[in-house]
């Protein structure tokens, strides 16, 4: 679990799904402010690197024909350290959520 939080992408991505309520219509999205060549960095590392590691964990299940991410079959086992991360997310470092 530890190595799934060790990177800024895929706690924001975690976070973000144990807020989303499939019944939005509106997609997760993670933002922040970059320039275009950080921004195609950040999605070559997500293809790459970050949604199969979070995938193989079976935190998330990702649909890489559609680009969708869903909570995996074992999301409920990192739910506990992501809830702590969210409710003090004003005493983390500001790069951490």
């Amino acid at each position: 679990m530890m190595d799934a939080l060790a990177d800024f992408q895929r706690r924001k991505l975690l976070v973000a799904l144990l807020e989303h309520n499939p019944q939005d219509d509106a997609p997760v999205v993670i933002a922040d402010s970059e320039s275009e060549s950080d921004a195609v960095e950040r999605l070559v590392s997500m293809h790459h690197v970050h949604l199969p590691k979070l995938a193989d964990y079976g935190f998330i299940e990702w649909n890489k024909d559609t680009h969708e991410v869903i909570k995996g079959p074992k999301f409920d086992e990192i739910r506990p350290l992501l809830e702590l991360l969210d409710n003090h997310e004003d005493e983390l470092p500001a790069d951490w959520l």
